[in-house]
């Protein structure tokens, strides 16, 4: 598997690897799926989980390859979670919703406790992180947005976009650029989801009409 961490090609001077290519390319195509709510953005996350795993924990950041495993336990939680929810929604696709004030206060109160408690431990063991404090804060932030996503929420999409604000410059700075071309791309697509998801939900909660199917 050595010819993953090998070098792809050259792109405006920044040398690409193949895992970090294929990985993100197959994470491109799971935002997508989650996008139109499709439950393979769950198995499609989990192989880009796997191959990203790899392309970190050989350039030792420590908290990137550990959010891979993170992504991957998620990715079967999530899988597991929208195949129970699939028939919430009237037309029997997958219900989305806003968050309730409680439930925004606990994710962001769970980012920042999160956050300090690992980026913390980067600092603490420098030899597990080049960048502690940004790296804890993708680390918990991918973990924030794929539970919200799990559980339907519209704000996952928020928490992405707040991802990629760190992510982009993180990654061109250790050398995955295509992971930071990527996330360039990643939010686009968050802005479009967002859209569909934010219509979606207010659809969701329109009631039945009396005599209609539910």
């Amino acid at each position: 598997m050595n010819w993953l961490n090998s070098e792809a090609f050259t792109l405006f001077d920044q040398h690409i690897k193949w895992s970090d290519m294929i990985g993100n390319v197959i994470g491109l195509v799971a935002l997508a799926l989650g996008w139109r709510r499709s439950i393979w953005t769950w198995p499609a996350q989990f192989v880009s989980g796997l191959i990203l795993f790899t392309a970190f924990a050989t350039a030792h950041l420590s908290g990137s390859a550990g959010k891979q495993i993170v992504v991957m336990l998620v990715a079967a939680w999530g899988f597991r979670q929208w195949n129970r929810g699939r028939q919430q929604a009237q037309d029997g696709s997958l219900a989305v919703r806003f968050a309730t004030w409680r439930e925004r206060g606990a994710l962001i109160g769970l980012a920042a406790v999160g956050t300090l408690a690992v980026g913390g431990l980067f600092t603490a063991f420098p030899s597990l992180s080049w960048d502690p404090w940004p790296d804890a804060y993708i680390f918990v932030g991918t973990i924030v947005a794929m539970y919200a996503q799990a559980r339907g929420m519209v704000e996952f999409w928020f928490a992405w976009l707040l991802v990629d604000l760190v992510g982009v410059p993180l990654n061109f700075a250790n050398g995955f650029a295509f992971s930071g071309f990527v996330y360039v791309i990643y939010g686009a697509l968050v802005l479009w989801g967002l859209r569909d998801w934010w219509l979606r939900s207010r659809e969701d909660a329109r009631p039945a009409l009396e005599g209609a199917p539910a």
